[in-house]
C-alpha cells in the first residue's frame, strides 16, 4: 500500500520555473533574484545558498562562483574562502537555529552521490539530538518541520554579520 504525505507547501517547487543548465551558475548570474533563489551571502569567489530540498531545516551550501566539477583544480584562494564561509556558517547555524551539531561535506562526482556533480559545493546540515525518526528509514520520506522561507529569512537577517566579518 502506498502512503501519501500531504504537503501543499511543496507546490511552489513543482510549479516553479525550470532552470536550464547549471542551477548554481544561474544563481551566480542572477544576483537580482537572491531572495527568490535563497542566497544568504555573496563573497568574492563564492556564495552561500539555502538548499531547496534540505535534509533538515536550515541546510545550506557554500559554492564557488566558477563552474568546476573537481576540487583538485579549484584555486586555493577560492578554497580558502569556502573554508572560511563554512566555518562561519557553522557558527551561524549554532547561534541562530540552536543546532547542536552540523554535518559538513562534499560529494565529489556522481559516483560519490553528488546530485549536481558538474559544479562542486559544500553542504552544511544542522543537526539536533533525536532529529531523525522512523519515517526517513521506513518510508523513505523526509519531514520538514518548519516553513522553508521562515528559516531563510531568519538566517538571511543575520548572515551578513557572520559571513561579512
Amino acid at each position: 500500500m502506498r502512503e501519501i504525505l500531504y504537503a501543499p507547501w511543496r507546490t511552489e517547487y513543482i510549479t516553479h520555473e525550470k532552470i536550464e543548465g547549471c542551477v548554481f551558475c544561474h544563481i551566480v548570474e542572477h544576483p537580482e533574484k537572491d531572495e527568490e533563489l535563497g542566497v544568504l551571502y555573496r563573497a568574492k569567489h563564492s556564495f552561500v545558498v539555502m538548499n531547496k530540498y534540505p535534509y533538515t531545516p536550515g541546510h545550506f551550501m557554500v559554492i564557488p562562483n566558477r563552474h568546476i566539477d573537481n576540487l583538485e583544480n579549484l584555486e586555493e584562494e577560492t578554497w580558502l574562502e569556502i573554508a572560511r564561509l563554512t566555518q562561519r556558517g557553522v557558527k551561524l547555524l549554532k547561534d541562530v537555529l540552536n543546532a547542536e551539531g552540523v554535518n559538513i561535506g562534499m560529494n565529489l562526482g556522481a559516483a560519490a552521490g553528488a546530485g549536481i556533480a558538474e559544479h562542486i559545493h559544500m553542504h552544511l546540515v544542522p543537526r539536533w539530538q533525536r532529529d531523525t525518526n522512523f519515517i526517513t528509514t521506513i518510508g523513505n520520506t523526509r519531514i520538514y518541520s518548519t516553513d522553508f522561507f521562515k528559516i531563510y529569512q531568519k538566517l538571511r537577517k543575520r548572515a551578513d554579520a557572520y559571513f561579512g566579518r
